[in-house]
């Protein structure tokens, strides 16, 4: 959609009245306005989270995994991000109970965190599960027999006729069962 250089001039006015955060506190509580969970976030990490604590959980996981590929690295930093935010979500629920709100708000809040706990669980387990089953295609192929190439006749070593088939087809649709009349109800 093209808007008028009427219309572009009075945006960008409009803009300049913008009641964006003035403040350094303001600032940095609107740097987190972007922050989304998961592994494409500018910043998983939240001020006052220990970057290294992040690091050996990922460290730790890799050496149990070893992933090899692109893929089994990518399911593997989904388990990292679950866990880590697993142990987050462990936290706010503590932190709910400790300031004692009142029934229903309390309830409500667990309620999101136990949805949330499910969903990081769901998203976790279903990681490791391709992740296996990835590891063990790749553990399958490299375990796999060399298939011997048959050797090609020469003209001097004639190959013998091949045997005859077991089994004769049909010679029409006819003969198939599924094709059979249907065989009438003598109840």
């Amino acid at each position: 959609m093209i808007i008028s250089g009427k219309q572009h001039a009075a945006n960008r006015q409009n803009a300049q009245h913008s009641s964006r955060p003035k403040t350094s506190a303001g600032k940095a509580a609107a740097s987190l306005n972007a922050v989304t969970y998961g592994l494409r976030t500018r910043g998983l990490l939240l001020a006052g989270e220990n970057h290294e604590d992040y690091h050996q959980l990922c460290a730790a996981l890799e050496a149990e995994w070893q992933p090899q590929t692109p893929t089994e690295r990518f399911y593997l930093e989904t388990m990292c991000t679950s866990h880590w935010l697993l142990a987050r979500t462990d936290a706010s629920e503590e932190r709910i109970y400790e300031a004692r709100l009142g029934p229903a708000d309390e309830g409500a809040l667990l309620d999101r965190v136990a949805a949330r706990r499910t969903r990081l669980q769901r998203g976790y387990t279903a990681a490791l599960h391709e992740l296996q089953q990835l590891q063990k295609e790749r553990h399958a192929r490299r375990t796999q027999p060399v298939e011997a190439q048959p050797i090609k006749p020469t003209a001097q070593s004639p190959q013998p006729p091949a045997p005859p088939p077991d089994y004769v087809m049909s010679g029409g649709a006819g003969d198939h069962p599924a094709h059979a009349p249907a065989a009438t109800d003598s109840r």
